[in-house]
């Protein structure tokens, strides 16, 4: 294939390239000029939020599988193709996609786009490998219960979004991937490893145009369109809808570990600016209320902090702590008052000047790396959404105003909208 058979090009917006290919692949690169790096990732849209409770942790367990072999490289093979160049070859399996990513030297663009293309489109799905890996993802799921601060999370998660595939475990259950097979990993990798369903991104020293080459010679434009059937993405109830509790999980633990959160808008909303605003300053780091107020002033907790995600269809804001048990009361009340003062007097002016300064320079430190710009180019496919460049996202950081930041904190930080899990000692 060559480059006049791509049916569908895109041209540079302000940053960002985008191609599709025949076959349905969208591909999307940055040009980096300074560096002698490139990111290439590539997103399949298939992850725990689309599959059936039996079959929870089936996305993940097909990320480990295809790094067991393909059909022209051995498990050995796939490690050294891009580590013997110096370069890394990595995965992860989120609530939304799966996701494979390569990091390498410019001149080994490549080699970095053959073992993708092979790893993700060609595994070799054996029964014996599957048998390995089940013993290493159920360790893997063992070892998170074992570590509580993972575990208080993952039962905020089910608390939050109940029955809805978001609640889901990632890893799955001990009892879902120990009734896994060959045959499920199969379906799964027909139904939604195609071309269509898959997003390409790359950030780096390279042209759109090189990237798009380098592609189509190592084959990804003559993979099958396949099935365009798509797993239909779950509607997430509106954020009002979640239904607050306040549970407590007896552990034995040294420490109680507190997780406070609700449901908020998602990714797309424009409302996510301001509250991104909030996080930072509330709990986004040392400087923020939580840990000046839990921590520094008064020594209730080593560790304390506030956290989002956002998704397609909805999103998450949180608050953990981590107290000794004697003190969770106590942690809890604190918690509760910030939150209250929060929804009952907003931010003032200075304070949210100085965070505006914060979340714009994180965000502009963030961008100096190839992989946050791989992010950032996916992502305009992943949420549907216009790229920005940076002084755009910049600007809107600038606009926001106090009435947007007051009207979050109203709708989203009250203390009665808070799910409470308690995870330590009765």
């Amino acid at each position: 294939m060559t480059d006049a058979s791509v049916a569908v090009a895109g041209s540079s917006d302000r940053g960002v390239q985008r191609t599709v290919l025949p076959n349905g692949l969208t591909v999307l690169s940055e040009h980096m000029p300074g560096v002698r790096s490139v990111a290439l990732g590539a997103w399949v849209r298939a992850a725990s939020m689309h599959e059936p409770r039996e079959k929870m942790g089936v996305s993940h367990l097909l990320e480990h599988m295809v790094f067991k072999g393909s059909e022209r490289r051995s498990a050995k093979d796939l490690a050294l193709a891009l580590e013997s160049l110096g370069g890394s070859l990595d995965a992860y399996t989120g609530r939304e996609h799966t996701s494979f990513q390569a990091r390498v030297l410019d001149e080994h663009l490549p080699q970095a786009a053959d073992v993708l293309l092979d790893l993700m489109f060609r595994p070799a799905l054996r029964q014996a490998d599957l048998d390995l890996e089940r013993g290493v993802v159920l360790e893997e799921i063992a070892m998170v219960d074992d570590t509580p601060d993972d575990v208080v999370f993952e039962i905020h998660n089910a608390a939050l979004w109940g029955q809805h595939p978001l609640g889901y475990s990632i890893l799955g259950t001990e009892e879902s991937v120990g009734a896994l097979e060959v045959a499920d990993l199969q379906e799964l990798h027909g139904r939604a490893y195609r071309p269509g369903n898959v997003i390409l991104a790359a950030a780096g020293n390279l042209t759109h145009e090189r990237l798009i080459a380098v592609l189509l010679e190592a084959g990804w434009g003559d993979l099958p369109a396949g099935d365009p059937a798509l797993a239909t993405v779950p509607r997430v109830p509106p954020p009002r809808a979640a239904a607050p509790q306040d549970l407590a999980v007896e552990r034995d633990t040294q420490q109680m570990h507190l997780v406070f959160g609700n449901v908020i808008v998602p990714h797309g909303d424009p409302r996510r600016y301001p509250l991104m605003l909030v996080n930072t300053l509330f709990g986004g780091g040392m400087s923020s209320r939580l840990f000046q107020r839990v921590r520094e002033e008064l020594g209730l907790a080593y560790s304390v902090h506030s956290f989002q995600s956002y998704h397609v269809t909805a999103g998450a804001q949180g608050i953990y702590v981590g107290c000794a048990p004697e003190r969770a009361d106590e942690a809890v009340e604190v918690v509760r008052e910030e939150l209250a003062s929060l929804v009952r007097s907003g931010i003032p002016d200075a304070e949210l000047a100085m965070g505006k300064q914060q979340l714009k320079g994180q965000m502009t430190l963030s961008m100096e790396s190839v992989s946050s710009r791989m992010y950032r180019a996916a992502a305009v496919e992943l949420y549907r959404e216009p790229y920005r460049p940076l002084d755009e996202v910049l600007r809107k950081v600038d606009a926001i105003t106090s009435q947007d930041v007051a009207t979050v904190c109203r709708d989203f930080y009250g203390v009665d909208l808070q799910t409470v899990v308690r995870l330590g000692p009765s």
